[in-house]
């Protein structure tokens, strides 16, 4: 149940974050996403019943083992240091705003 849990989560949300409030790396990728004015969904896996499990279908899905497990449009970006890769390129804000997470007006 949790691979279908997980890839309905991502088709129905234009950025989803699947993360663990205790973790700093998925703290410093929510924070550039409001920092951006994202709008996205942050699954707590630790606060999720069956968030091992969806960690383990997410593992199974995107061979990421390791949260933030990012997804902007559908598309699997990867976890902290890709999803700020990005943002060093320039090449976030386009992709956020492709999958209409943020206003066009975003820097």
């Amino acid at each position: 149940m949790a691979l279908p849990k997980a890839q309905e989560t991502v088709s129905s949300n234009s950025v989803v974050v699947f993360s663990k409030t205790f973790c700093s790396f998925c703290v410093s990728v929510k924070e550039l996403f409001q920092q951006l004015g994202v709008t996205f969904k942050a699954i707590e896996l630790d606060k999720e019943s069956d968030g091992s499990d969806i960690q383990s279908a997410l593992a199974e899905w995107t061979g990421q083992k390791t949260v933030p497990n990012v997804f902007i449009g559908g598309k699997h970006i990867g976890g902290c240091d890709s999803t700020t890769a990005l943002h060093r390129e320039g090449k976030l804000v386009p992709l956020l705003t492709e999958a209409g997470a943020v206003a066009k007006t975003a820097a």
